[in-house]
């Protein structure tokens, strides 16, 4: 630990906490999670859920394990640094965000998950404290509750802060699955349009009571594995018509409120995926989805290459985006060599060949051409259809005929062929509405490290 210099405290959690430091040889900021537990052997370092899903995950939206470092029994993780977290700017902000914003971070925040639950583990603590930010970049952090989907069940029954728990493991199920994550990013997605907490229970009951206030009481249609969790801890939902989420949240769009009911469905089956959740309509102007991420059942298709796409797009985005299966992965952890001398500073280099390998898919991807979907506007859209070789050829036909009306011909120039890759045109990705909002939340939580 000397090569670092701790500068500033920024963090202190139940597990540890995290410092502001710098890397004396290289000058780089890094954040350095200091645990509170003492370790006295290697092996039960790197043995941590944290450690071996990061050694696993290496993803622009997912915030670099750099190295672990055990001296004197004292466990260090050192971190990319990123300068704070979606609390923290929702805490101080004076007025709404707009919907680009919102739509930029959640972009990401699904990206991540994608390629999480892809390689086999969900997260279990999405929070707005564990969401950092740099400029427009955000990045997911705190994995020490992620699982392995691969593990199986039963699973813990506390798995993340009150405020964003899936209403399955609020009454207790032992089996839940990465679609506790997709719960946790609905309410924080209405949390970021409205800076206050959509379900903000004080207790696990209320916390319940807040849910069914907000969507309305389950029943046998729309959830019945809930009441048969409900009846086995003898617990009886209160019962509550509940309310559009549009009245909650007036500053989203027609698109973000259809995507905030589907996350924040009662039956963990009915909320779309991570993957499923990028190609929804309220992401159309982002960019297109690399196959790697694309659900299996998506994978056979392929970019859109015309404007002639794009009814079918809109027709795929008014049902919901149904996979067969989500998708699951078993994971062996590698081999990892360190000193057997004891008080002594240890590294684990996170450069190795899984991650690499897992990867080949995700860096061949990168390579294509990023997608926009096609403007409404869009003035190439006559060429419905056809591809650019039948327009040329029609242009050519057209270029060599006469009128014999006694006129001078007068030739009217066509819009040049559309080129695959669809309409690049301008977007509307950063339109948003703003406006004020009346002071009334107060957060009490802690930035956990």
């Amino acid at each position: 630990m000397e090569r670092y210099k701790m500068i500033k405290e920024v963090g202190d959690g139940t597990f540890g906490s995290v410092w502001r430091a710098l890397n004396r040889d290289t000058g780089e900021i890094v954040a350095i999670k200091k645990m509170k537990k003492k370790y006295y052997s290697w092996e039960e370092c790197v043995n941590l859920r944290e450690v071996k899903s990061l050694r696993k995950m290496n993803h622009p939206n997912i915030v670099k394990l750099k190295e672990v470092i055990r001296e004197n029994d004292i466990l260090y993780f050192v971190f990319e640094y990123m300068e704070c977290n979606l609390y923290q700017l929702m805490k101080d902000r004076g007025n709404l965000f707009s919907e680009a914003e919102v739509r930029n971070w959640c972009f990401q925040v699904f990206q991540g998950l994608a390629y999480m639950h892809q390689r086999g583990y969900f997260h279990r603590d999405l929070k707005p404290e564990n969401l950092l930010v740099s400029k427009s970049i955000l990045k997911i952090a705190d994995l020490g509750l992620a699982r392995e989907i691969s593990s199986g069940p039963p699973y813990t029954e506390y798995v993340s802060t009150r405020w964003y728990r899936a209403p399955e493991v609020l009454l207790q199920s032992p089996v839940y699955s990465s679609a506790v994550d997709m719960w946790a990013m609905g309410a924080i997605m209405a949390e970021l349009f409205t800076l206050r907490p959509l379900f903000p229970g004080s207790s696990e009951a209320d916390e319940i009571y807040k849910i069914c206030g907000v969507l309305g009481s389950p029943s046998k249609d729309s959830w019945a594995e809930g009441l048969t969790l409900a009846r086995a801890i003898n617990y009886q939902f209160p019962q509550f018509a509940g309310v559009h989420l549009s009245t909650l949240i007036s500053s989203a769009s027609e698109d973000a409120v259809s995507l905030i009911t589907s996350l924040c469905s009662w039956d963990s089956c009915k909320r779309p995926t991570a993957v499923e959740a990028l190609q929804h309509p309220f992401f159309q102007s982002c960019f297109y989805v690399p196959p790697s991420l694309r659900s299996r059942a998506a994978v056979t298709r392929t970019p859109p290459s015309a404007a002639g796409t794009r009814g079918t797009l809109e027709q795929k985005s008014i049902r919901r985006y149904s996979v067969a299966s989500k998708p699951t992965s078993n994971f062996s952890s590698p081999k990892l060599h360190a000193s057997l001398s004891t008080g002594v500073q240890r590294k684990l280099e996170m450069d190795n060949q899984d991650a690499n390998k897992n990867d080949k898919s995700l860096k061949s991807s990168a390579k294509q051409p990023r997608y926009r979907p096609p403007a409404r506007n869009n003035p190439t859209s006559i060429y419905m259809g056809r591809n650019a070789r039948g327009v040329s050829d029609a242009t050519e036909k057209l270029a060599n005929m006469t009128v014999g009306s006694g006129r001078q011909s007068v030739r009217q120039p066509l819009p040049p062929p559309m080129k695959a890759g669809g309409w690049h045109g301008p977007s509307d990705l950063f339109l948003g509405r703003s406006q004020e909002i009346q002071p009334g939340r107060t957060y009490t939580r802690k930035v956990v490290g």
